[in-house]
């Protein structure tokens, strides 16, 4: 079958009808290289912050799993795209994807609710959106988990500050140096992505969350231990039992 274009159709509309050669110039190239090379510091910033705080997830997910397991609830909240992640966290604990044999866990996102947001900040102030729906919400046993790339955010710290008063579990995600996060006291347990990269800083915390989760459900419902965190990521390890998906 012939692709030639009638003579009056080919001269019309060319592009429709011409079969251009492979484009590989050196803008392409380089984006390859780019691509390529943004990959590989993605993976090693993954396996970085499991290695080096997979001891110390595996202790947050303990207290996760005593805090969820006696009718805690989990609050997640965080700015623009860690508002964002912190949504994703939260329908991970409340709807686990199938196979897992997972429980559902009672979680929220606080930066979901845009009327509850829009009118804070609007009648009471942008730093205060967290601190207030923790005031409402919260129970003492409850979990707040915060997401952040510099540990910095007004709003975040005022969340965490009231949920400590509240008596809630507290979990934060951070980046670079960890930012007024990383102060003492704080949050109870606090994991650092390491990197200036915004973008390479939310990649990681996402793996480490979904890690935190899977531990907190081999903590819930009597998975095998594993040695280290960071077999969590792997799927001939995700655990599949099907113990307390009835829950």
């Amino acid at each position: 079958m012939s692709n030639a274009a009638p003579a009056h159709l080919g001269a019309l509309y060319p592009f429709l009808y011409a079969q251009p050669a492979p484009v590989v110039d050196a803008f392409t190239a380089e984006l390859v290289v780019s691509t390529a090379g943004k990959l590989r510091e993605t993976a090693a910033l993954r396996a970085q912050v499991l290695t080096e705080q997979g001891e110390a997830l595996a202790a947050c997910a303990r207290a996760l799993a005593v805090a969820l397991d006696t009718g805690g609830r989990l609050f997640a909240f965080g700015n623009g795209g860690s508002a964002t992640d912190a949504q994703a966290c939260a329908d991970l604990f409340a709807a686990p994807p199938a196979g897992y044999g997972a429980p559902p866990l009672s979680a929220y996102a606080l930066s979901a609710d845009v009327a509850v947001l829009s009118a804070l900040a609007n009648d009471v102030g942008v730093e205060s959106v967290f601190a207030r729906q923790v005031a409402a919400h919260a129970r003492p046993g409850d979990v707040a988990m915060g997401f952040s790339t510099s540990g910095n955010s007004p709003n975040l710290v005022a969340g965490f500050d009231r949920a400590r008063r509240c008596g809630m579990v507290t979990v934060g995600f951070s980046g670079g140096g960890g930012g007024r996060l990383a102060e003492p006291g704080a949050v109870d347990h606090l994991f650092v992505v390491r990197s200036p990269s915004v973008h390479r800083i939310q990649e990681a915390q996402t793996t480490a969350c979904h890690v935190l989760w899977e531990l907190t459900v081999a903590e819930l419902c009597g998975a095998d231990s594993r040695p280290s965190a960071a077999q969590g990521v792997y799927a001939d390890d995700r655990y599949t039992g099907t113990a307390c998906a009835d829950r």
